[in-house]
């Protein structure tokens, strides 16, 4: 399953075969259809697999343990780590591979992409809970922190794809003011509580 993730985050789906998936993971084109139906299958099988992966990473980062500030900072920082880390390793900035795949296939694989909508709104959960905690909290202000996330998402994606297509990790280097900027103006809402 890494094998198909690392080849459609480093390419893309539509280019990423079977061939290539099993000579990546080092096994028998025989051995991947007796495990998997078709490429679909595998990609979601390997969606969930790394979202539950990711997902104990974020329980970390989000971690009540440290103030909501400190939660979206570490966020941030780690994404942008995570970039130069594969940069480093690959030669390539390779962007979200959520974002990524979601793009790709979102008008021909209506099953993956469904997956993928779902991990989103999922993550997103993570970075409204420390908005809405950096805000003082309020069950009133709990829709406007998922709509505030959302719009934080869409400014990381863009500073993604933007440092993708440049292959540029030094473009993510505003990430972490941005995002904060993005989540802690809070407007008629309220001051933040860090």
């Amino acid at each position: 399953m890494s094998a198909m993730m690392e080849l459609i985050w480093a390419g893309s789906y539509g280019a990423t075969s079977v061939e290539g998936i099993c000579e990546r993971a080092g096994v028998r084109k025989g051995s991947f259809y007796y495990f998997f139906e078709s490429k679909t299958a595998l990609a979601a099988a390997a969606l969930e697999a790394g979202w539950e992966e990711r997902r104990g990473e974020l329980g970390k980062v989000f971690g009540e343990g440290v103030g909501p500030v400190e939660r979206l900072r570490r966020w941030s920082v780690g994404m942008v780590a995570e970039q130069r880390e594969m940069w480093e390793r690959t030669g390539r900035v390779l962007g979200c591979p959520l974002h990524v795949l979601g793009a790709e296939i979102s008008t021909q694989e209506e099953g993956l992409r469904r997956s993928i909508e779902k991990i989103l709104g999922e993550y997103q959960g993570y970075v409204a809970a420390a908005i809405l905690a950096a805000w003082g909290g309020g069950e009133e202000r709990a829709m406007e922190a998922a709509a505030r996330a959302r719009r934080v998402f869409a400014y990381g994606e863009g500073l993604l794809t933007q440092a993708r297509i440049a292959n540029d990790p030094g473009l993510l280097d505003e990430m972490e003011e941005g995002v904060l900027a993005i989540a802690l103006v809070v407007g008629a809402v309220g001051a933040v509580a860090a």
